[in-house]
């Protein structure tokens, strides 16, 4: 399974995380498949920048984030996104049932 999470870097007692897409087996600070972000919880604002395009890319493949990760991709209008293209892709694999089928 491929999961969307953290990867700490920065100093002792100055954290700063990467956003990155890695197998869920490996350890946390291992070799990702994609960066695709960063988050910076000291900062005043929480900065944070994210490629949304690629986030929402690897969510529509099956990557699960984690909690943290999916609030960053809230702020950022990925979820909102991604619930949208979901319920159109399984619309548009289901005819709806009002149609009558032809014989």
């Amino acid at each position: 399974m491929v999961k969307i999470r953290l990867t700490r870097l920065g100093k002792r007692k100055r954290p700063f995380y990467r956003v990155v897409v890695i197998e869920a087996n490996k350890r946390r600070d291992g070799r990702y498949i994609e960066s695709i972000g960063f988050y910076d919880p000291i900062n005043d604002q929480n900065l944070s920048k994210l490629d949304t395009e690629k986030a929402l890319a690897w969510l529509l493949k099956g990557a699960q984030p984690t909690d943290t990760v999916r609030d960053i991709l809230s702020k950022h209008g990925v979820m909102e996104s991604f619930d949208r293209e979901k319920r159109k892709r399984e619309a548009s694999s289901h005819p709806s049932p009002e149609t009558p089928e032809q014989k």
